[in-house]
This record gives C-alpha cells, structure tokens and sequence, in this order.
C-alpha cells in the first residue's frame, strides 16, 4: 500500500509491505527502507521494534487521518488520498470489535458527550479530558455503540484509564 501523506503538515510519500499474518512489516519513506515488527498491545495501542529500539505508539483515527501519541510527542498525519487509505487501512488499524477508549494522558474530564446506549459513528467525539491546560477531544475509533460509560464530569484519570466501551 503506498500512500502521499502531510506528517504535521510536512508531505511524504509512504508504502507498507507487510507479509500474511505477521508482525514483520517494510516501510519505504521517502525511498528509505525501514524493517520493523508491530504487534497490538491493546486497543489503538501498538509496540514497534524499529532496529532494536521498542516505541509504542497510540493511534487515534480522525476524520480525515490519524493522531500519533508517542514518546510524549503527538503527530497529526494526513491522508492525501482518503479513498485509497479507507480502501486499505484494515491491513494496519484493526478498528472490529469491541473498542475500550482511554484516557491517553492524566487529566481531568471536563465533557462527557455521549450516553450510554448511544449509537455513534467513527470520529465522533466522545469524552473532554484537560491535561496541562489544553482540552483533548477523544474520539469514537469506529461507529458502534457505547457499551460502558465509566467517564464521569470532574473525574480525575489516569493515563490508560479506560473512559469508554464502543461494541
């Protein structure tokens, strides 16, 4: 899958080659080949080993792209062909099934914006939480159906706390 994408509004040209059910996958950036092994830790949460060096990172799906978390640094990318990413990305971001949401730093929730019950649709968003002075939007991997509300207005969290459930 090759892709032209805006990393924090910087254009680069990516292709991923990943072999049948493994964790071994190539990226070519900018014509540079990089191995790597990904593997799944926990919902929207990944372990990379990139030349013996171990990140994780935490993917947020957004409308039109991703939000990266990783080594307290976060990362907007930018698909510059959505239809081709929409096409393909279930190789990559496994959004079936049950989706618990967490808090991706500590802070305190200042919104929850959906009940328990509620249909919502991917991207949507979800719960408020302010950390360090900023309000962060959490938001909905997949459309679905909130399956356990444990944020609350006011709460104090942790980060990796689950806040919600989407079935």
């Amino acid at each position: 899958m090759k892709n032209d994408v805006l990393v924090d509004g910087e254009r680069h040209s990516i292709e991923f080659t990943r072999p049948e059910e493994t964790s071994h996958f190539v990226a070519t950036i900018d014509g540079r080949r990089i191995e790597a092994d990904a593997v799944k830790i926990s919902p929207c949460v990944y372990s990379i080993l990139i030349g013996g060096r171990s990140i994780e990172v935490r993917v947020e799906a957004l409308t039109d792209g991703l939000l990266l978390h990783t080594a307290g640094r976060e990362y907007r990318v930018e698909i510059l062909d959505p239809r081709s990413w929409r096409r393909s990305r279930s190789g990559i971001i496994d959004l079936a099934g049950r989706q618990q949401i967490s808090a991706p730093m500590a802070g305190k929730v200042v919104r929850v914006l959906v009940a328990l019950g509620q249909q919502v649709d991917a991207a949507q968003g979800l719960v408020v939480v302010e950390a360090m002075k900023m309000q962060n939007e959490i938001r909905s991997p997949k459309t679905g159906t909130v399956e356990r509300l444990l944020a609350t207005e006011g709460q104090a969290v942790n980060a990796g706390e689950i806040l919600v459930v989407i079935a």
